[in-house]
């Protein structure tokens, strides 16, 4: 690692090319990380942001105790740091720790205090930026040595479905309207795809955004290439089709024990009930291959939340962390509305 900083016995800067080799395999022992961890994952946000990627570790000795990556982007001659990516409606980034299992709290608490404050003396002397926000994972509950480096901290919410009862008892747990929903006869195909069906679901969100003048930073061509780089299942096009025709669908993601909903469900014109179909076949696609959770992502815009409470989720809540000077607080209205 080049430029380092060392903060009370641990190491961060850069990833050099031994880090980066084995990246991925420390992205998969964290709990904290997630499918945008991974280090094409990161490559691919990096090319469609227009940003300069920053792979953090740390370590204690010859120990990794954590990654963190961090984009720069340059606005106005101002320089910001992001992590996830900004405009590509990514979920969660941030910190992801590493060889905390066995360590009790006391210096569970330290190590993650000191990885966390190193990482951001990394960014300050480094970057120098205007304004950060970084947003963790759902796992990474922690989040006071932001505070105690006087940043702001937001609560954010999502919901989740325990998959792990099965079938039977998952959909028992969804209200009436949901099951019957799912039981709905028709002529329709629900079906897993690929490049195809990323254009037509990203484009029709796309439409229903345009429609109600809202922005919309994702594209084919920067869902595409996660298909493409990350390894064979992170990336789930589904697609559901009425009389031959695509109808709708979603792209969800799969990382460990979750698979995440992520870009889609659109309001359609259809007699049958889509979204309700798509979202069921991913999540008993997803039991079958013993995947334990299915992440909603997202449970903030209260017109969203009564379609997705249907399927008898639990609420989580995640975290949103800022720093800013007065010159760029506007900014942070901006940057919360791709959250």
């Amino acid at each position: 690692m080049s430029a380092t900083i060392e903060k009370d016995g641990i190491s961060i800067g850069r990833a050099d090319e031994d880090d980066l080799a084995r990246w991925n395999d420390l992205v998969e022992r964290s709990p904290e990380a997630n499918v945008f961890h991974y280090r094409e994952a990161l490559s691919v946000q990096a090319d469609h942001a227009d940003a300069d990627l920053h792979p953090l570790v740390g370590y204690k000795g010859q120990e990794p105790v954590g990654l963190f990556p961090v984009f720069e982007t340059r606005k106005g001659g101002m320089t910001m740091a992001f992590s996830p990516a900004p405009g590509l409606w990514v979920s969660y980034l941030g910190p992801a720790l590493l060889n905390q299992e066995k360590l009790k709290r006391r210096k569970a608490e330290r190590r993650n205090k000191r990885f966390v404050g190193g990482c951001l003396d990394w960014i300050d002397r480094e970057l120098g930026p205007k304004y950060v926000q970084i947003r963790p994972d759902a796992a990474y509950r922690d989040v006071r040595p932001f505070e105690w480096n006087d940043f702001d901290v937001d609560v954010r919410h999502t919901y989740e479905v325990d998959l792990t009862p099965g079938e039977e008892e998952v959909l028992m747990s969804f209200s009436s309207d949901a099951r019957n929903n799912i039981r709905t006869d028709g002529d329709y195909r629900v079906y897993e795809g690929g490049h195809d069906e990323i254009e037509a679901v990203v484009s029709q969100v796309r439409a229903r955004h345009d429609e109600q003048d809202e922005s919309y930073g994702v594209t084919p061509a920067f869902v595409s290439d996660l298909y493409d780089r990350l390894p064979d299942g992170a990336v789930r096009p589904y697609a559901c089709e009425i009389d031959g025709e695509f109808a709708g669908g979603m792209v969800a993601l799969e990382s460990g024990d979750t698979v995440y909903r992520w870009q889609g469900g659109a309001k359609h014109d259809r007699d049958l009930p889509v979204n309700d179909l798509v979202d069921w076949a991913i999540m008993t696609d997803a039991m079958d291959r013993g995947v334990e959770r299915y992440d909603l992502v997202g449970a903030n815009e209260e017109r969203l939340c009564g379609y997705k409470a249907k399927f008898g989720p639990e609420l989580r809540s995640y975290y949103s962390v800022e720093n800013g000077t007065r010159v760029t607080s506007a900014l942070s209205s901006v940057y919360k509305k791709l959250r």
